[in-house]
């Protein structure tokens, strides 16, 4: 019971829908529960997969994507495009660390947020269009592209320290560490994804390594780039570095697969 109320957890924390937790949730709770991020995007991108692939037989297939995008900000609460928004505002608008956590915790959009996340929009738009051709890489892409992001995004957290100062401010608790268990749960969710789509043909041996190396290299420049800015890293910043990574898959499979 105590692995399905971390999953509970992970559930409530990344997405909105209805699920009950008995008893307080700390900080220590989320630390536990974030071993199951990873799991939460492919319960979220199975569900969309699923969605759009029923749209499709109804309707356009550009049409079906802006619903299926849409599903997906309303079941987050567009959790993780905020923060994308955030951190470009932030880092774009603040000259100090404190400046950007400041610009960063206001609720106001500004104009780097603003076009970044259209920009963002824009490209998982066109990708996703661009491989509706065939049902199942459609499917394919938003399955591994939520599964795989939120692996990559979670992993920093052991990669970086949390930034303190953001700790004044925050609204909702971030998991600050990633305890052994959290890790094994964490990698082993990208090793099935990348090993069931080796072995269900859509990618060979050496793409699902390609698929990896491109992943790597998106987390590494995310780290850089977090450290550079703030020293470390905020909630934002894993929202940031999960939208990042799942556009990375979205190119990957279209440079595959057309």
């Amino acid at each position: 019971m105590s692995e399905l109320r971390q999953f509970k957890l992970a559930v409530i924390f990344l997405t909105r829908i209805p699920v009950k937790v008995s008893g307080e949730v700390s900080e220590q709770d989320i630390n536990q529960a974030s071993g199951y991020f990873a799991w939460v995007g492919v319960l979220l991108g199975a569900l969309l997969a699923f969605l759009y692939g029923v749209l499709a037989f109804m309707l356009p297939a550009g049409i079906a994507v802006i619903i299926t995008l849409s599903a997906g900000l309303i079941i987050t609460g567009a959790f993780h495009e905020d923060g994308f928004a955030d951190v470009w505002d932030g880092f774009g608008g603040g000259w100090s660390v404190a400046d950007k956590l400041t610009i960063m915790k206001d609720s106001r959009l500004g104009t780097y947020g603003a076009a970044a996340l259209v920009l963002l929009l824009l490209t998982k738009f066109q990708a996703l269009l661009s491989l509706s051709e065939q049902l199942a890489y459609v499917c394919a892409a938003i399955l591994l592209g939520h599964g795989l992001s939120r692996v990559m995004a979670t992993s920093i957290i052991g990669k970086l320290d949390y930034v303190q100062a953001d700790a004044q401010s925050k609204v909702k608790p971030v998991a600050q560490f990633l305890s052994t268990k959290s890790k094994q749960l964490l990698y082993s969710c990208g090793l099935v994804l990348l090993i069931v789509s080796w072995f269900a043909g859509l990618f060979t041996l050496w793409q699902s390594v390609a698929l990896f190396v491109a992943l790597w290299l998106c987390r590494t420049g995310c780290a850089y780039w977090f450290k550079r800015q703030l020293g470390g890293y905020t909630g934002d910043c894993l929202g940031a570095a999960q939208q990042l990574a799942e556009v990375t898959v979205y190119l990957f499979c279209l440079v595959v697969w057309l």
